[in-house]
């Protein structure tokens, strides 16, 4: 279990759509919920949706079977581990989370802050 079905921030029945449009309905840095995947794959199976500087971003979480641990983004070498998804959210919540945008080739990069609900 990856901890998150009690949790503020997890929007368990939202799609992309509906969850990058509540981020931008916010229209605060660091606004953020984690949503179902939208491909059925146990490798990927959340992600982490954060708005900043005007922009939704969508973090793949990915499910290390071999671990049995969660980390986030494209796998790299030195990669941070979570034994839970929750704890993936309270560490950022403490320390900066990068954001990449692949199209501008561009870094920022934010804290988790502000929970969006999606009704």
């Amino acid at each position: 279990d990856a901890g998150v079905h009690s949790k503020a921030w997890y929007a368990a029945t939202c799609d992309r759509k509906t969850a990058e449009d509540a981020l931008y309905r916010s229209n605060k840095d660091g606004s953020f919920l984690i949503r179902k995947s939208s491909g059925q794959d146990s490798r990927q199976p959340y992600t982490l949706v954060v708005f900043y500087n005007r922009r939704v971003y969508n973090v793949p979480i990915r499910f290390i079977e071999s671990t049995r641990q969660y980390a986030l983004g494209r796998e790299k070498s030195g990669e941070e581990r979570f034994d839970t998804v929750a704890e993936i959210v309270e560490n950022h919540q403490r320390t900066s989370l990068v954001l990449i945008d692949s199209q501008n080739n561009t870094k920022d990069s934010t804290k988790l802050k502000h929970i969006v609900r999606v009704s």
